[in-house]
Formats: C-alpha cells, structure tokens, sequence
C-alpha cells in the first residue's frame, strides 16, 4: 500500500488536516478579495489579466502563462492521453523486474495521464509546481473518485516517504531544468522515488547538430463546445548556452448555446468548462461581428466567443550525446531501450544523433554499476 506523502513538508503552505491537498501560501492569501473588472483588463495578448476562478474560492489574478489555463491546457494534449496510457502499460509489463502497481508522474500539470492511469487501476502519484493545474486535476480525481495522491514540489527537489514501481514524464516537461546541475539533481530524486527494478520513461525533443533552429507546429483539438488551436514557435536558439525561447500561441473559440437575456443592469454571464459561472468584462471576448456584438450587449450572448493569449519560456537543448552524457553521472539509471513519438513497444530504435522524438526507458539498477 502507498503511504501518505508527508505534504505538509514539501511547501510551507501545504494544508495539513488534508493531506494533498493544495492550498494557497499567506501571502496570496490575504489578497483573495475579487478585484473589480477594470483592474483585470487586458493589455495585449502577451500579458492580458482575466479572472479565473478556482476550485477553492479564491481568484488568481496578474500576469498568466500557457501553464495557468489548465483547462484549454487539458484540452490542446487530450489527443495524446490514451495512446501514453497504452504505451506506459505496455512498458511496465516489459521492462520492469515485478510487479507495477504505484506510478509517479513529475511535472504531472492537468493530470491527463493521472486520471487516464488511476481509472485503470493504478495508484497514481503526481507532483507539478503550478496551483492552478494541481486544482485543476484535484477537481477531476474528486468527480471521478479516484484515490490518487498530488502534491506541490519542484521536480528536481522532492522526495516520497515510500519509492514507487514505475515513473513517466513526458512531452518536454524535462527541458524546463536549464541546467545541467538542476537535471542531475531531478535524476537523482527520481532514483531515490523508484524502486530498484522499476522504470522511469522520459520523454523529450531533441536537437540533431545539423538541424534548423526554427519550427513551427499547429495543431486543434475540441472538447464539448470548447475549441483549442495551438501554435508553438521556436523563436531563437543559443546552442553555445543550450538554451531555445518557445512561443506558445493559443486561439480559444467557446460555441455557445443561446440563453434567456439577463436581466438589466446586469453583465452578460458565461459559462466556464470547469463548472464555474463569472460574469464575463466586455473585453474578454472578441466578438465575431458588429451585429453580434450589439447583440451581446443588449444582453443576449454571441453564439461565438472568442479568447486569445500566448506565453513565451525557455527550454534546454539536448542532443543524443548530451543526454548519455548527463545520464552517466547518474549510475543508478541504465539506458534499456528508446522510442520515438509514435509509442510502438515493439519497435525500439537506436539513439543516433539524428533522432529528434526520443521516449527514453530508464531502468533503475540494483546497485550503482562501477
């Protein structure tokens, strides 16, 4: 049985008469009071202001990133949950030595994976830096029931009061530690958190020496009446620092079903994915036309709201090399097998300098190899 993590260690603010719980630090909150519309409105795409109202009754407010909008954020990867599912079972069967019951997810942001496992019937722990994901996710285990634990931590400083089977980590979350140092460390905790004989599957992008610096990818994803578009740009490169700017652009369209107008004097409502209800400020939403527009403000909402907003951050660069490299100061990993994209576990590939989607699968050994 996994034993209760000890939360109330990990971050000063961690609620202790409910352990996993995720609750805000003091200095947020004292600032709970909602503020009015016209402090939250928006200046431009990069570093707009909305209200999002969380699961616990406070609201976040200030600058927000790709990473604080765990609901479009859910929404853009739901494509890819299942097929992860399938692989990591299937990788736990094959390479683990025993039996895998307890998983652990670093970095686990909205918990994609986190439900899709724990409805399968693993005992799921996930750990991610962010509050609004961490609440975000707790909401979901509490509608579905499911008895997985989360808790807030840095993945690279973070320890469990008992090791798990297996652990997974993957879509780039690993190219967040900028460093070489901040790698290792999060390796090491990763061995101290997985039982000798168990896994880590680590997925990331590499950058092949020869490859261009720019890309750009654009997908579209849609969950009930919620549309997601994502652009994410490569903006600039440093391969002497190992360092690449991503941009993160994200086209929201809410089709809505039509309601009985409000009543004067009263700011048009909209209806939130995640089950909440806020009145909506008139700059929020970008209106399709001046007729709908005119509509909306007569009271009767638009059939078609629109929001926008984009995020830029950092990422590590690692080419095949690299990652050996950083991965031998780290005895207690041994490299057993790589995978691309496309999680065919019966097709491992060769780590060559031109891969670009690897899916490393770490083996925790029995003892550090001389």
């Amino acid at each position: 049985m996994l034993l209760p993590l000890p939360v109330g260690f990990l971050i000063p603010w961690a609620d202790r008469r409910f352990p996993g719980r995720i609750s805000l630090p003091p200095a947020a909150r004292q600032q709970r009071q909602e503020p009015s519309f016209a402090e939250n409105a928006f200046r431009t795409d990069a570093d707009f202001c909305p209200v999002f109202h969380s699961g616990f009754g406070f609201v976040l407010a200030g600058r927000m990133g790709w990473y604080d909008y765990p609901q479009y954020y859910d929404i853009a990867f739901q494509s890819e949950t299942a097929r992860e599912a399938d692989f990591i079972e299937a990788a736990c069967r094959k390479y683990a030595v025993g039996p895998v019951r307890t998983l652990l997810e670093p970095a686990c942001g909205t918990g994609r994976l986190v439900v899709e496992l724990g409805r399968r019937g693993y005992q799921v722990v996930g750990l991610d830096k962010n509050l609004a994901a961490l609440e975000y996710l707790q909401r979901r285990l509490r509608r579905r029931k499911l008895p997985c634990l989360i808790f807030a931590a840095d993945m690279s400083r973070f320890c469990l009061a008992q090791p798990v089977d297996a652990a997974y980590c993957t879509f780039d979350s690993f190219r967040h530690l900028l460093t070489e140092q901040v790698a290792r460390q999060h390796l090491d905790c990763m061995a101290q958190a997985v039982r000798p004989g168990g896994i880590y599957i680590l997925g990331f992008h590499l950058l092949p020496p020869d490859a261009s610096a720019e890309c750009t990818e654009r997908w579209t994803q849609r969950r009930g009446r919620t549309q997601v578009t994502v652009t994410l740009r490569v903006l600039r490169s440093d391969r002497r620092r190992r360092i690449e700017w991503i941009r993160i652009s994200v086209l929201v369209r809410k089709f809505l079903i039509p309601k009985p107008p409000a009543k004067a004097g009263n700011r048009p409502e909209t209806a939130w994915p995640a089950g909440e209800t806020v009145s909506a400020p008139k700059n929020l939403f970008c209106k399709q036309n001046p007729t709908r527009r005119q509509k909306a403000l007569a009271g009767k909402p638009p059939p078609l709201q629109v929001l926008r907003f984009r995020d830029e951050f950092p990422l590590r660069i690692y080419t095949a090399r690299q990652f050996r490299q950083l991965l031998a100061k780290v005895p207690q990993w041994e490299l057993a097998d790589v995978f691309d994209f496309w999680y065919e576990i019966d097709q491992p590939m060769k780590l060559t300098d031109q891969m670009a989607d690897c899916v490393f699968l770490l083996r925790r050994r029995e003892w550090p190899s001389s």
